[in-house]
Protein backbone atom coordinates (compact mmCIF):
# COMPACT_ATOMS: atom_id res chain seq x y z
CA UNK A 1 0.00 0.00 0.00
CA UNK A 2 2.90 2.34 0.68
CA UNK A 3 4.51 1.56 -2.58
CA UNK A 4 1.54 2.61 -4.27
CA UNK A 5 0.99 5.51 -2.29
CA UNK A 6 4.33 6.34 -2.85
CA UNK A 7 3.55 6.24 -6.71
CA UNK A 8 0.68 8.52 -6.16
CA UNK A 9 2.75 10.87 -4.79
CA UNK A 10 5.77 11.09 -7.35
CA UNK A 11 2.72 11.88 -10.22
CA UNK A 12 1.34 14.44 -7.96
CA UNK A 13 4.48 16.17 -7.31
CA UNK A 14 5.51 15.75 -11.39
CA UNK A 15 2.35 17.22 -12.39
CA UNK A 16 2.61 20.20 -9.59
CA UNK A 17 6.31 20.97 -10.88
CA UNK A 18 5.00 21.06 -14.39
CA UNK A 19 2.21 23.26 -13.71
CA UNK A 20 4.68 25.73 -11.76
CA UNK A 21 7.16 25.59 -14.50
CA UNK A 22 4.69 26.20 -17.32
CA UNK A 23 1.78 28.71 -15.94
CA UNK A 24 3.12 29.88 -12.78
CA UNK A 25 6.74 30.99 -14.30
CA UNK A 26 4.55 32.43 -17.01
CA UNK A 27 2.79 34.57 -15.05
CA UNK A 28 5.87 35.29 -13.37
CA UNK A 29 7.63 36.94 -16.26
CA UNK A 30 4.55 39.15 -17.48
CA UNK A 31 4.05 40.54 -14.33
CA UNK A 32 7.86 41.50 -14.08
CA UNK A 33 7.21 42.36 -18.02
CA UNK A 34 4.33 44.82 -17.00
CA UNK A 35 6.81 46.45 -13.81
CA UNK A 36 9.48 46.59 -16.48
CA UNK A 37 6.79 48.38 -18.96
CA UNK A 38 6.22 50.61 -16.75
CA UNK A 39 9.23 51.55 -15.66
CA UNK A 40 9.00 50.78 -11.96
CA UNK A 41 11.92 49.87 -9.62
CA UNK A 42 10.79 47.08 -6.91
CA UNK A 43 13.02 46.90 -4.65
CA UNK A 44 15.32 43.52 -5.25
CA UNK A 45 13.50 41.89 -1.79
CA UNK A 46 9.95 42.93 -2.85
CA UNK A 47 10.30 41.53 -6.41
CA UNK A 48 9.26 37.26 -5.37
CA UNK A 49 6.43 38.33 -3.74
CA UNK A 50 4.77 41.00 -6.05
CA UNK A 51 5.30 38.86 -9.73
CA UNK A 52 5.09 35.33 -7.81
CA UNK A 53 0.95 34.22 -8.34
CA UNK A 54 -0.65 33.26 -4.73
CA UNK A 55 -1.44 30.25 -6.12
CA UNK A 56 1.60 28.94 -6.49
CA UNK A 57 2.35 29.15 -2.70
CA UNK A 58 -0.62 26.60 -2.22
CA UNK A 59 1.04 24.17 -5.05
CA UNK A 60 4.10 24.12 -2.71
CA UNK A 61 2.74 23.34 0.57
CA UNK A 62 0.66 20.65 -1.14
CA UNK A 63 4.04 19.20 -2.10
CA UNK A 64 5.55 19.57 1.45
CA UNK A 65 2.05 18.10 2.49
CA UNK A 66 1.75 15.04 0.48
CA UNK A 67 5.31 14.12 0.98
CA UNK A 68 4.60 14.89 4.63
CA UNK A 69 1.72 12.17 4.92
CA UNK A 70 3.23 9.25 2.78
CA UNK A 71 5.92 9.48 5.65
CA UNK A 72 3.26 9.14 8.13
CA UNK A 73 1.70 6.22 6.10
CA UNK A 74 5.54 4.96 5.78
CA UNK A 75 5.78 5.05 10.07
CA UNK A 76 2.27 3.99 10.52
CA UNK A 77 1.94 1.14 7.96
CA UNK A 78 5.37 -0.35 8.05
CA UNK A 79 5.19 -2.21 4.69
CA UNK A 80 7.30 0.52 2.46
CA UNK A 81 10.33 -1.15 0.28
CA UNK A 82 13.30 0.93 0.67
CA UNK A 83 14.67 -0.48 -2.77
CA UNK A 84 11.37 0.96 -4.50
CA UNK A 85 11.29 4.22 -2.61
CA UNK A 86 15.07 4.94 -3.83
CA UNK A 87 13.85 3.79 -7.57
CA UNK A 88 10.91 5.97 -7.44
CA UNK A 89 12.79 9.58 -5.94
CA UNK A 90 15.83 8.96 -8.83
CA UNK A 91 13.08 8.01 -11.20
CA UNK A 92 10.78 11.22 -10.21
CA UNK A 93 14.11 13.10 -9.71
CA UNK A 94 15.52 12.32 -13.18
CA UNK A 95 12.86 12.92 -15.03
CA UNK A 96 11.72 16.57 -13.87
CA UNK A 97 16.01 17.23 -14.16
CA UNK A 98 15.80 16.18 -17.84
CA UNK A 99 12.62 17.51 -18.81
CA UNK A 100 14.14 20.77 -16.92
CA UNK A 101 17.43 20.68 -19.05
CA UNK A 102 15.54 20.36 -22.39
CA UNK A 103 12.32 22.37 -22.33
CA UNK A 104 12.49 24.97 -19.03
CA UNK A 105 16.29 25.77 -18.92
CA UNK A 106 16.76 27.66 -22.16
CA UNK A 107 13.52 29.24 -21.95
CA UNK A 108 14.51 30.81 -19.08
CA UNK A 109 17.53 31.98 -19.43
CA UNK A 110 16.42 33.44 -22.55
CA UNK A 111 14.33 35.41 -20.63
CA UNK A 112 17.01 36.62 -17.88
CA UNK A 113 19.37 37.76 -21.28
CA UNK A 114 16.78 39.32 -23.38
CA UNK A 115 17.27 43.24 -23.92
CA UNK A 116 14.62 44.39 -21.87
CA UNK A 117 15.56 42.67 -18.81
CA UNK A 118 18.97 43.37 -19.43
CA UNK A 119 18.19 46.78 -19.89
CA UNK A 120 15.71 46.90 -16.49
CA UNK A 121 18.36 45.26 -14.50
CA UNK A 122 21.31 48.15 -15.53
CA UNK A 123 18.85 50.34 -12.81
CA UNK A 124 20.33 48.20 -9.98
CA UNK A 125 23.77 47.18 -8.30
CA UNK A 126 26.07 44.41 -9.88
CA UNK A 127 24.96 42.42 -6.49
CA UNK A 128 20.90 42.70 -7.19
CA UNK A 129 21.59 42.28 -10.67
CA UNK A 130 22.82 38.97 -9.45
CA UNK A 131 19.95 38.38 -7.17
CA UNK A 132 17.45 39.09 -9.86
CA UNK A 133 19.17 36.91 -12.71
CA UNK A 134 19.35 33.76 -10.12
CA UNK A 135 15.27 34.39 -9.04
CA UNK A 136 14.49 34.45 -12.82
CA UNK A 137 16.50 31.65 -14.20
CA UNK A 138 16.41 29.13 -11.00
CA UNK A 139 13.70 26.01 -10.84
CA UNK A 140 10.96 26.28 -8.84
CA UNK A 141 11.18 24.38 -5.83
CA UNK A 142 10.24 20.76 -6.79
CA UNK A 143 12.84 21.27 -9.90
CA UNK A 144 15.37 22.50 -7.61
CA UNK A 145 15.39 19.74 -5.42
CA UNK A 146 15.13 17.56 -7.96
CA UNK A 147 18.25 18.67 -9.50
CA UNK A 148 20.14 18.69 -6.29
CA UNK A 149 19.11 14.85 -5.23
CA UNK A 150 19.53 13.43 -8.36
CA UNK A 151 23.45 12.72 -8.66
CA UNK A 152 23.55 11.54 -5.43
CA UNK A 153 19.81 9.31 -5.71
CA UNK A 154 21.40 7.87 -8.64
CA UNK A 155 24.66 6.76 -7.24
CA UNK A 156 23.50 5.38 -4.24
CA UNK A 157 20.93 3.66 -6.26
CA UNK A 158 24.09 1.86 -8.28
CA UNK A 159 26.33 1.30 -5.65
CA UNK A 160 23.28 -0.34 -3.67
CA UNK A 161 21.73 -2.15 -6.42
CA UNK A 162 24.66 -3.64 -8.07
CA UNK A 163 27.57 -3.47 -5.60
CA UNK A 164 27.23 -3.52 -2.03
CA UNK A 165 23.89 -3.18 0.48
CA UNK A 166 24.00 -2.44 4.26
CA UNK A 167 21.52 -5.00 5.92
CA UNK A 168 20.16 -5.53 9.98
CA UNK A 169 19.97 -8.16 11.16
CA UNK A 170 16.83 -8.28 13.20
CA UNK A 171 16.39 -11.69 14.69
CA UNK A 172 18.10 -14.32 16.70
CA UNK A 173 17.91 -16.41 13.62
CA UNK A 174 21.62 -16.72 12.92
CA UNK A 175 22.95 -16.89 16.28
CA UNK A 176 26.20 -17.54 17.06
CA UNK A 177 27.31 -16.38 13.63
CA UNK A 178 25.41 -13.19 13.57
CA UNK A 179 23.58 -11.25 16.42
CA UNK A 180 20.93 -9.21 17.01
CA UNK A 181 21.22 -5.46 15.95
CA UNK A 182 24.74 -6.68 13.89
CA UNK A 183 25.14 -4.14 10.67
CA UNK A 184 26.55 -6.26 7.82
CA UNK A 185 27.12 -5.82 4.21
CA UNK A 186 25.66 -7.33 1.35
CA UNK A 187 27.60 -8.32 -1.81
CA UNK A 188 25.10 -7.81 -4.84
CA UNK A 189 26.99 -8.84 -8.04
CA UNK A 190 28.34 -12.14 -6.96
CA UNK A 191 25.57 -14.12 -7.29
CA UNK A 192 24.81 -11.76 -10.67
CA UNK A 193 23.88 -8.26 -11.42
CA UNK A 194 20.29 -7.57 -10.99
CA UNK A 195 17.99 -4.83 -11.70
CA UNK A 196 16.46 -3.06 -8.63
CA UNK A 197 13.16 -3.81 -7.19
CA UNK A 198 12.09 -6.47 -10.08
CA UNK A 199 15.25 -8.95 -9.38
CA UNK A 200 15.60 -9.81 -12.87
CA UNK A 201 19.11 -11.15 -13.06
CA UNK A 202 21.34 -9.15 -16.35
CA UNK A 203 24.25 -10.52 -15.91
CA UNK A 204 25.42 -13.68 -14.71
CA UNK A 205 28.62 -14.06 -12.21
CA UNK A 206 28.37 -16.74 -9.94
CA UNK A 207 25.53 -18.93 -8.25
CA UNK A 208 25.45 -19.47 -4.35
CA UNK A 209 27.74 -22.43 -2.99
CA UNK A 210 26.85 -24.64 0.05
CA UNK A 211 27.76 -22.92 3.43
CA UNK A 212 27.28 -19.08 1.81
CA UNK A 213 25.34 -16.79 4.35
CA UNK A 214 22.65 -15.29 1.47
CA UNK A 215 20.02 -12.51 1.74
CA UNK A 216 16.66 -13.27 -0.12
CA UNK A 217 13.00 -12.63 -0.01
CA UNK A 218 11.42 -15.94 1.53
CA UNK A 219 8.56 -17.50 -1.30
CA UNK A 220 5.78 -16.08 1.12
CA UNK A 221 7.01 -12.53 2.02
CA UNK A 222 8.84 -9.51 0.13
CA UNK A 223 10.90 -8.73 3.11
CA UNK A 224 14.84 -9.31 3.60
CA UNK A 225 15.67 -12.55 5.18
CA UNK A 226 19.34 -13.77 6.06
CA UNK A 227 20.22 -17.48 6.55
CA UNK A 228 22.81 -19.98 5.23
CA UNK A 229 22.57 -22.04 2.32
CA UNK A 230 22.88 -25.70 2.98
CA UNK A 231 21.86 -27.57 -0.54
CA UNK A 232 21.81 -25.95 -3.90
CA UNK A 233 19.81 -27.32 -6.90
CA UNK A 234 19.99 -31.18 -7.10
CA UNK A 235 21.07 -31.84 -3.84
CA UNK A 236 19.20 -34.21 -1.13
CA UNK A 237 18.79 -32.41 1.95
CA UNK A 238 17.83 -34.71 5.44
CA UNK A 239 17.58 -33.51 8.65
CA UNK A 240 16.55 -36.04 11.17
CA UNK A 241 17.08 -35.77 15.09
CA UNK A 242 18.66 -32.42 14.70
CA UNK A 243 21.45 -34.19 12.44
CA UNK A 244 22.01 -32.51 8.93
CA UNK A 245 22.35 -35.04 5.62
CA UNK A 246 23.27 -33.83 2.39
CA UNK A 247 23.40 -36.30 -0.49
CA UNK A 248 22.89 -38.90 2.10
CA UNK A 249 26.67 -37.97 3.81
CA UNK A 250 26.18 -36.73 7.03
CA UNK A 251 27.76 -33.25 7.51
CA UNK A 252 30.35 -33.11 9.90
CA UNK A 253 29.70 -31.75 13.51
CA UNK A 254 32.03 -30.89 16.35
CA UNK A 255 30.47 -30.15 20.05
CA UNK A 256 32.48 -27.72 21.32
CA UNK A 257 30.55 -26.73 24.54
CA UNK A 258 27.18 -26.48 26.42
CA UNK A 259 25.99 -23.08 27.32
CA UNK A 260 25.72 -21.62 30.13
CA UNK A 261 28.32 -23.77 31.52
CA UNK A 262 26.15 -24.15 35.14
CA UNK A 263 22.92 -24.66 33.80
CA UNK A 264 23.21 -25.66 29.78
CA UNK A 265 20.63 -24.64 27.70
CA UNK A 266 21.93 -25.04 24.11
CA UNK A 267 24.68 -26.68 22.43
CA UNK A 268 27.77 -24.73 20.52
CA UNK A 269 28.43 -26.83 17.47
CA UNK A 270 30.66 -26.71 14.95
CA UNK A 271 29.33 -27.71 11.43
CA UNK A 272 31.78 -28.19 8.22
CA UNK A 273 29.83 -27.74 4.81
CA UNK A 274 32.22 -27.25 1.55
CA UNK A 275 35.02 -27.27 3.51
CA UNK A 276 33.52 -24.24 5.52
CA UNK A 277 33.33 -24.42 8.86
CA UNK A 278 30.98 -22.15 10.83
CA UNK A 279 29.12 -22.41 14.38
CA UNK A 280 25.71 -23.18 14.96
CA UNK A 281 23.47 -23.38 18.17
CA UNK A 282 21.36 -26.47 19.21
CA UNK A 283 18.86 -26.02 22.15
CA UNK A 284 18.58 -29.28 24.63
CA UNK A 285 15.34 -28.22 25.64
CA UNK A 286 13.44 -27.11 22.50
CA UNK A 287 11.95 -30.07 20.05
CA UNK A 288 10.89 -29.47 16.92
CA UNK A 289 8.91 -31.69 14.95
CA UNK A 290 10.32 -31.13 11.56
CA UNK A 291 12.45 -34.40 10.38
CA UNK A 292 12.18 -33.91 6.31
CA UNK A 293 13.90 -35.33 3.50
CA UNK A 294 13.94 -33.27 0.03
CA UNK A 295 15.56 -33.02 -3.23
CA UNK A 296 16.31 -29.79 -4.45
CA UNK A 297 14.86 -28.72 -8.56
CA UNK A 298 16.72 -26.38 -10.48
CA UNK A 299 16.89 -23.18 -9.43
CA UNK A 300 16.06 -24.08 -6.00
CA UNK A 301 18.06 -23.41 -2.35
CA UNK A 302 17.59 -25.08 0.90
CA UNK A 303 18.10 -21.98 3.56
CA UNK A 304 18.37 -22.83 7.59
CA UNK A 305 19.50 -20.33 10.36
CA UNK A 306 22.36 -20.82 12.38
CA UNK A 307 20.45 -21.13 15.01
CA UNK A 308 18.77 -24.29 14.44
CA UNK A 309 15.79 -24.97 16.72
CA UNK A 310 14.85 -20.76 16.86
CA UNK A 311 14.93 -20.44 13.43
CA UNK A 312 12.08 -19.87 10.64
CA UNK A 313 13.43 -21.08 7.46
CA UNK A 314 13.02 -23.26 4.46
CA UNK A 315 11.59 -26.37 7.02
CA UNK A 316 8.56 -24.03 7.03
CA UNK A 317 8.75 -22.16 4.32
CA UNK A 318 10.23 -24.23 1.86
CA UNK A 319 13.36 -23.68 -0.68
CA UNK A 320 13.61 -20.42 -2.19
CA UNK A 321 13.63 -19.93 -6.06
CA UNK A 322 16.56 -18.20 -7.62
CA UNK A 323 14.66 -15.05 -8.64
CA UNK A 324 14.35 -14.34 -4.99
CA UNK A 325 17.76 -13.79 -4.15
CA UNK A 326 19.31 -10.36 -2.71
CA UNK A 327 23.37 -11.11 -2.56
CA UNK A 328 25.74 -12.80 -0.47
CA UNK A 329 26.61 -10.96 3.43
CA UNK A 330 29.75 -11.10 3.61
CA UNK A 331 30.73 -8.62 6.29
CA UNK A 332 29.80 -6.86 9.64
CA UNK A 333 30.68 -3.40 10.14
CA UNK A 334 28.81 -2.60 12.92
CA UNK A 335 26.82 -3.53 16.54
CA UNK A 336 23.76 -1.90 17.69
CA UNK A 337 21.47 -3.49 19.54
CA UNK A 338 19.90 -0.23 20.22
CA UNK A 339 18.99 3.32 20.88
CA UNK A 340 19.76 2.89 24.15
CA UNK A 341 22.86 1.53 23.87
CA UNK A 342 26.25 3.10 22.38
CA UNK A 343 27.34 1.36 18.38
CA UNK A 344 30.39 -0.92 18.48
CA UNK A 345 32.87 -1.65 15.99
CA UNK A 346 33.92 -4.92 18.21
CA UNK A 347 32.61 -7.56 16.11
CA UNK A 348 33.62 -6.13 12.59
CA UNK A 349 35.16 -8.20 10.28
CA UNK A 350 34.33 -10.93 7.42
CA UNK A 351 31.35 -13.97 8.34
CA UNK A 352 31.78 -17.47 8.33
Amino acid sequence: MVDNLLIVVSLISLIIWFVQEKYARTKVQSKFDSIIGQGQQVPVDQIPSVVMPEWNEWLLRAVFAIWAGWAASVVVLKDGDFAFVLVMLTFLSGIVTGLDKLIFAGARSAYVESKAVVDYLAKYTQEQRDVLKLYFGQEMVVGEYSKSFFPVLALVLVLRSFIVEPFQIPSASMVPTLLVGDYILVNKYTYGLRLPVIGTKVVEVGEPSRGDVMVFFPPHKDIYFIKRVIGVPGDQITYKNKELFVNGEPVPQELLAELPPNRPEVQLVSEKVNELEYLTYKSKSIYRNDDFSITLEPGYYWMMGDNRDNSSDSRVWGPVPEERIVGKAFAIWMHWPGFTQFPSFSRTGGIQ
